[in-house]
This record gives structure tokens, C-alpha cells and sequence, in this order.
């Protein structure tokens, strides 16, 4: 049996240009020779998708409660697991997964789960699997304002006020220090190309030579 794949995780604010980064981290593995997969929570199977549809964009008029969303995300990162990304990495495939379990603990307890909450959950769901490393890209979301308002996104964590998102911006924060051994944070407001290297070298130190 061959060695397992590796998960990198890419975490932080909306507009901190996650998507961007891992397009990029997709091509330079692959050019590399490295067999891996894109993909993003909640999300990433036909069943998550679903899931992520009606967690972030509820029907007009409906609301989920802060723990509701707590469950529908990990509902979905359940099936994500199971489905894609544990068969993956058993494979020695890796993995690259816009958002995973940091977002939850960040988001839903700014929202009023409480944490001890949001850890059952984590360690029921997620188990053993892991990041390999986590890339926290991180900016000022006043800085962020213009580049959010191009993407013309809107769900229900898009349209929190500016206040919100700093608390986000905190929590990644917070997390990052707390698991340094896993957790980079990048400046999310460098040109793109130099995100890029800073998470290639971060990969290559930390997961070894590539």
C-alpha cells in the first residue's frame, strides 16, 4: 500500500482570494506530477452541494438558526468525507478543499453555537482526518470591501456587516495561533503570484520536497 495523500486546507474572510490561490496550488501540483483534487465546503459531492444550497441561500424569508447551520454544515462535510475526500487519500491522492472544519468553528460560534458544541461535532464528524496544513489568508475586511463587492456574490454570510466579518477575521486568527504546527498565515493583499509562492513553499517545507 502506498503512502497516504495529503489534505491542505484553505481558510479565511470572504475575498481574501481562496479561490484564486487554489487554482493556482491545483496547477503547480499537477505540473509536479502530484494526482490531486479541488474542491470546497459545504460542498464538494452532489448531496453537499445540496446542503451548501440551502445554508447559504435559504429561501427568501427563512432564516436558519446558528446551531441549524452548525448541523447542515457538518451534515455536509460528513458526505464530503465519506464520499471524496477519506477515498482520496487512501488512495494517496491530495487534496485541496476551499474552506473545511476551521470555517465552522469560526463562523458558527461568532453566529452563538458554543464552542464545546462545535468541537463534539468536529470530532464526531471529522475524526482522524485532518489537514495536513491549513493556509489562513488574511486582510483587513475593510480592505477586502471593493474586491467583494466585483465578485457580485451574495448569501447570507456575504451580506454580514463589516463588524462580522472582523470577528472572522479574528477568529482565523486565533485559530492559526493556537496550531502553528499546521496553520500559515498568509497576506491575503500581496499579488497573487506571491500568495502563490508563499503556499508552495509552505507545502514544500512543511509537507516535504515537492
Amino acid at each position: 500500500m502506498g503512502a497516504p495523500g495529503r489534505f491542505v486546507t484553505l481558510e479565511g474572510g470572504e475575498g481574501t482570494g481562496k479561490s484564486t490561490l487554489i487554482e493556482g496550488l491545483h496547477a503547480a501540483l499537477l505540473a509536479r506530477g502530484i494526482t490531486c483534487h479541488v474542491t470546497r465546503e459545504p460542498g464538494g459531492t452532489v448531496l453537499a452541494e445540496a446542503l451548501r444550497a440551502l445554508a447559504l441561500t435559504p429561501p427568501e424569508g427563512e432564516i436558519w438558526s446558528p446551531l441549524a447551520q452548525a448541523l447542515l454544515m457538518n451534515a455536509a462535510r460528513d458526505h464530503h468525507l465519506q464520499d471524496r475526500i477519506r477515498p482520496a487519500l487512501a488512495r494517496g491522492d491530495w487534496i485541496l478543499c476551499d474552506r473545511f472544519s476551521d470555517s465552522t468553528r469560526a463562523y458558527q460560534s461568532i453566529d452563538g453555537v458554543a464552542p464545546d458544541i462545535l468541537i463534539q461535532l468536529e470530532q464526531a464528524v471529522v475524526g482522524s482526518t485532518r489537514p495536513d496544513l491549513t493556509l489562513i489568508l488574511d486582510a483587513a475586511p475593510d480592505a477586502l470591501m471593493a474586491r467583494r463587492s466585483r465578485r457580485g456574490t451574495r448569501d447570507v454570510y456575504e451580506d454580514k456587516a463589516l463588524a462580522f466579518h472582523q470577528k472572522v477575521r479574528d477568529a482565523f486568527l486565533q485559530i492559526a495561533a493556537q496550531a502553528p504546527e499546521r496553520c500559515l498565515v498568509i497576506n491575503a493583499l500581496q499579488p497573487a503570484e506571491t500568495v502563490l509562492q508563499a503556499a508552495l513553499k509552505a507545502i514544500e517545507t512543511r509537507l516535504g520536497g515537492l
